[in-house]
């Protein structure tokens, strides 16, 4: 198996009776754009500061760039670059002149420095602004002088934990596609924490879901999806110009068709197998007017969503039983009395 740049085994992290992370295994392999998704308070934080060596794990190990993050936290900071969800700069100091004093503090020559950080304000697209006060950037501005800052070092590893909060549509699309830019280019892996699933489909190789300090899942969108929708993997949904006597049961008897939906002029049918084809031919031989035929393409939204209802519905049922059981054994009690 090929060697991970990212390994994480049985990890994790308890605060009293919290349990923010819950036995997380993972592995991400190098030059990866990979996606750690969940809501606020699903433990992503708490994983990133583990990998980080910047707080211990209460079970558990997390490798990075083949280094143990809780014995050798030094070496895995020179090897990692980690851009938190607020950056702070010295805002009466220019975008410049903070890169400098980052540089300094990272070990770089008196004499390379200056260039050095040039190269990333360039890199970063903030050319034109390199010599502005950082305290007059915006947001998107300090996110992208932000990885300059991470970039300097020159990392294996870069790890984003909400990068994008804050920041308009049009300055979120370019740091993505910044991030795209470095990933392709410099073969640099990334570690994108995000509750923003559609950011995170735009630009992850893969995923993992985390909810309530577990990992519930993880690979493509493609490979989640089919997993999880695999008894009606096609759906289509034909729209007609008016409303119109359907025969559900004739189209149940298409090959491959397993459940039926009408709501007035829109139609969803879901079956093993794509026949569109088929399903366009009966509506036009009964004569229907057909306005609109759209394949239905599961995005992280309804992975998510049906991943996220899962989890809900087992804790129900878990809690359930608990209480079944405390009740029994509680009242169990006072019949033996």
């Amino acid at each position: 198996m090929e060697q991970a740049i990212i390994e994480i085994h049985g990890l994790s992290k308890t605060y009293g009776s919290l349990k923010a992370v819950d036995n997380l295994n993972l592995r991400i392999q190098q030059g990866e754009i990979f996606g750690l998704l969940g809501p606020n308070g699903a433990g992503k934080s708490t994983t990133i500061l583990m990998l980080l060596g910047l707080t211990e794990p209460t079970a558990g190990t997390a490798r990075i760039c083949g280094l143990d993050a809780s014995r050798n936290p030094i070496p895995v900071k020179r090897k990692v670059g980690y851009m938190p969800d607020n950056v702070g700069f010295y805002n009466e100091l220019s975008a410049l002149e903070n890169l400098k004093y980052i540089g300094r503090l990272n070990g770089i020559p008196e004499h390379e420095v200056e260039t050095a950080a040039k190269d990333m304000l360039i890199s970063v697209g903030l050319e034109a602004a390199m010599h502005k006060k950082a305290g007059t950037y915006s947001r998107g501005m300090k996110q992208r002088l932000g990885l300059a800052d991470v970039l300097l070092k020159r990392p294996e590893v870069i790890i984003l934990d909400e990068p994008t909060l804050g920041i308009d549509p049009a300055g979120v699309r370019d740091f993505l596609e910044l991030i795209r830019q470095l990933n392709q280019e410099q073969g640099i892996t990334i570690l994108l924490s995000s509750h923003h699933l559609h950011q995170v489909q735009q630009v992850c190789s893969r995923v993992g879901i985390f909810v309530g300090g577990q990992l519930l899942a993880e690979g493509s969108v493609e490979t989640l999806a089919a997993d999880l929708f695999k008894a009606d993997p096609h759906v289509v949904q034909v729209t007609l110009q008016k409303a119109a006597t359907v025969s559900e049961n004739e189209l149940l008897q298409l090959p491959g068709v397993t459940k039926v939906n009408v709501a007035d002029t829109a139609i969803e049918i879901s079956g093993h197998a794509d026949i569109t084809p088929d399903i366009v031919r009966y509506f036009v031989h009964k004569g229907c007017d057909v306005t609109g035929v759209q394949k239905r393409t599961y995005g992280l939204d309804e992975i998510y969503q049906r991943y996220f209802e899962n989890n809900i519905k087992e804790n129900e049922v878990h809690n359930e039983k608990s209480t079944g059981l405390f009740q029994r054994s509680f009242f169990g009690r006072f019949k033996k009395r």
